[in-house]
């Protein structure tokens, strides 16, 4: 008789390393790179003459992946730099982490909204709830941390997570608040989309937490710790 049992995923128990948690959540992030990139089209079969116009139209959408892609990719390095920290995966975690890949693998869809009806309300709104989504889920994330210390790594410093969520909080709100913002003028909530580059610099970590190794950093992050 065969001793396994049926797998039940309890809150004390570690179902899956942070080690493979970080592996799935790569193979997510590529492959919504790669789908962003599959928007950026020209027509076939066109003359010299009408070359020129068709890239300049494709231009929305090289925007919009450009854009995509720096935003997937510092989310990217925000999950693998959370992962530095997490020894344990217990169930609130792991839940917050599967719906975050769920909003990373449907940002190409946004992000097409973007790219053809970038000057309406519908599109930027819905971009912009995404980005907040996902935010919000990855500060979820180190809250979680915060709040059950036996899940981090033994020199996790509690002070660093807070300052990780303050900024995600701030960060999230900045991207909420372009929803309602996008009702008034579409393009200004575009403009917000920048405030997290002076935000960056006005909230930098103390000069005596720069040396701290670079595993346990956000580099480049929009919600996390960041250093240059």
């Amino acid at each position: 008789m065969s001793n396994s049992r049926p797998f039940v995923l309890r809150r004390s128990e570690t179902a899956v390393s942070p080690e493979r948690l970080s592996m799935l959540g790569d193979a997510v992030f590529a492959i919504a790179i790669t789908l962003l990139a599959l928007d950026i089209t020209v027509p076939e079969g066109l003359h010299d003459s009408e070359v020129a116009h068709a890239v300049r139209e494709a231009l929305p959408a090289v925007g919009a992946y450009l854009l995509s892609f720096a935003v997937i990719g510092v989310l990217w390095l925000s999950q693998h730099a959370l992962f530095e920290q997490v020894t344990t995966v217990d169930r609130p975690l792991l839940y917050l982490y599967f719906v975050l890949l769920a909003v990373v693998a449907a940002l190409p869809f946004p992000t097409k909204l973007l790219s053809e009806y970038g000057e309406t309300t519908t599109a930027t709104a819905i971009y912009a709830g995404a980005i907040a989504l996902a935010l919000a889920l990855l500060g979820a994330m180190y809250l979680r941390l915060l709040a059950v210390p036996a899940l981090a790594t033994p020199n996790t410093a509690p002070e660093r997570l807070r300052r990780t969520v303050r900024r995600s909080v701030l960060h999230t709100l900045i991207f909420a608040t372009s929803v309602p913002l996008a009702f008034v003028s579409p393009g200004l909530a575009k403009y917000w989309w920048l405030l997290p580059i002076p935000v960056r610099f006005l909230f930098r970590e103390p000069a005596e937490t720069a040396q701290a190794p670079a595993a346990e950093e956000l580099p480049g992050d929009l919600s996390g710790d960041t250093q240059t």
